[in-house]
């Protein structure tokens, strides 16, 4: 399984290198608005419908590590929902640290710099996480992988949308490549680093945060651009697989 999870790898770093300058040149257009639309609506169906019931099961492992360790808080049953919590308020920080920087359109896409720079390496640790959490998918059976690599590599093409209107040529040159290497790294991390169950439910419930921040962040611009009907039928379309599967 470790060949399916590198192969998974580098299908995920593919969709962040054929981003970039393609992404930039097609997203004034209608059309590529209602598939991104549509994307954030697969990406949001499954943080609800597998992503939030697995980390309810994943809550069960931590408070039954505290309690074995005679550890236990009054905060037990909320500890990894507060992981949760801290990756979405995190990933809405980097989110809103760009909007306030603004100085004039077009002016960070054109010279990047520090904001851009911070963006993108909240990314770069975001998408490693993705990469990371592979191997642990791939030991979970063929399903459970492609499952996963399906719904994060459509939600990559929301993340490659939202990185290249906030800063153009600066992420359509290199940006996409640091983050297509990220994915790689993560999962190269994964064989080195034991992944223990209690840090598999740490890292989820950080990948859960910033699963429904970056979708929900796509999908609701600030020129409300997003499509309602090409979100909600995707959401429910891909909510009906994930309850077949």
């Amino acid at each position: 399984m470790n060949g399916a999870a590198f192969a998974a790898a580098l299908l995920l770093g593919a969709v962040y290198a054929l981003g970039g300058e393609r992404a930039h040149l097609l997203s004034g257009l209608w059309r590529h608005r209602r598939w991104v639309s549509a994307a954030a609506g697969v990406s949001v169906a499954y943080v609800f419908v597998d992503v939030l019931p697995e980390l309810a099961a994943q809550n069960q492992t931590l408070s039954g590590a505290a309690a074995s360790a005679s550890s236990a808080a009054f905060y037990d049953d909320q500890r990894i929902y507060c992981l949760a919590l801290l990756s979405f308020v995190l990933m809405y920080g980097l989110e809103h640290l760009v909007l306030s920087q603004r100085t004039e359109p077009g002016a960070e896409h054109e010279r990047g710099g520090a904001v851009y720079w911070l963006h993108l390496g909240g990314f770069a640790a975001y998408s490693a996480l993705i990469g990371y959490l592979l191997l642990e998918r791939s030991a979970r059976g063929e399903l459970s992988l492609a499952i996963y690599v399906v719904a994060m590599a459509i939600h990559f093409i929301v993340v490659n949308h939202s990185l290249t209107e906030e800063h153009g040529h600066a992420y359509a040159r290199h940006g996409h490549w640091i983050l297509a290497a990220s994915v790689l790294a993560g999962w190269a991390l994964a064989h080195v680093a034991e992944l223990s169950d209690q840090a598999f439910a740490r890292l989820f419930a950080l990948l859960a945060g910033g699963v429904v921040i970056t979708s929900l962040r796509a999908e609701l611009p600030d020129d409300r651009s997003g499509r309602f009907w090409p979100f909600c039928i995707a959401a429910v379309l891909f909510a009906s697989i994930l309850l077949l599967a």
